[in-house]
């Protein structure tokens, strides 16, 4: 018996700001981008008709202009209903550092008698939260992200017949570090991994609560600022 099935899947491509580690940036999607969205909602579509699933007709997107814009492409191609945009599947936020370049960040730190300086890399510190206002870690951000995949597959729990597919339109650091919450990722793997603009990964609910890897593709990870 098949439980249900989050779709995880990062925005395409997008026209984003150079040296800024913030993902909060209010940019479109760019002509590959929209590419990747299309290719990937045909990908998905084949997937669900391989395994004989059916898809949820509403998709959740993250606020982020080309998450939204992924997700209208994917609701296009899978003739979904409708798409809602949540805060909550936002990537890490940098709060009050928001969309200032990595130089600019530092600078400040330096400037500000109460914080230490940040450790070396703390982009990709799982741990490590910027002392800035609003700003949270990656580990936090991966729990909010959870937290909103479970709160909303919980609503199909009780829906006729199993392998329903929910679509969750996010980004990938996020979706990660959510994978390692739900038990679907040990967290010395999640630095390893990445994963490919607008092509879904998979997961399915166990009856033990947690999670596991079932469809799509993570990305090998290299050196890469985050999304």
């Amino acid at each position: 018996m098949t439980g249900h099935i989050a779709a995880l899947v990062r925005h395409g491509d997008y026209h984003q700001l150079a040296d800024v580690p913030s993902a909060h940036q209010p940019f479109a999607l760019t002509d590959e981008g929209r590419a990747q969205a299309q290719k990937g909602a045909v990908e998905l579509m084949e997937t669900i008709t391989a395994h004989g699933w059916s898809m949820y007709p509403c998709i959740d997107s993250s606020n982020m202009l080309r998450a939204w814009q992924t997700a209208q492409i994917f609701a296009q191609v899978c003739s979904a209903k409708s798409v809602t945009s949540f805060d909550s599947l936002a990537e890490r936020g940098l709060g009050c550092a928001a969309n200032l370049t990595l130089t600019q960040i530092e600078s400040i730190l330096h400037d500000d008698p109460r914080y230490p300086p940040p450790p070396r890399n703390w982009k990709a510190d799982s741990h490590y939260r910027l002392p800035l206002q609003g700003a949270e870690s990656l580990i936090e951000a991966g729990r909010r992200v959870a937290d909103h995949i479970e709160q909303r597959m919980a609503k199909l729990a009780g829906a006729d017949g199993d392998g329903e597919v929910g679509v969750f339109v996010g980004h990938g650091a996020a979706f990660r570090y959510a994978a390692f919450h739900l038990g679907a990722l040990e967290l010395d793997r999640v630095d390893a991994l990445s994963m490919h603009h607008g092509r879904p990964v998979l997961l399915e609910s166990g009856a033990d609560g947690r999670w596991r890897h079932v469809a799509g593709d993570w990305k090998l990870r290299a050196k890469e600022a985050l999304d």
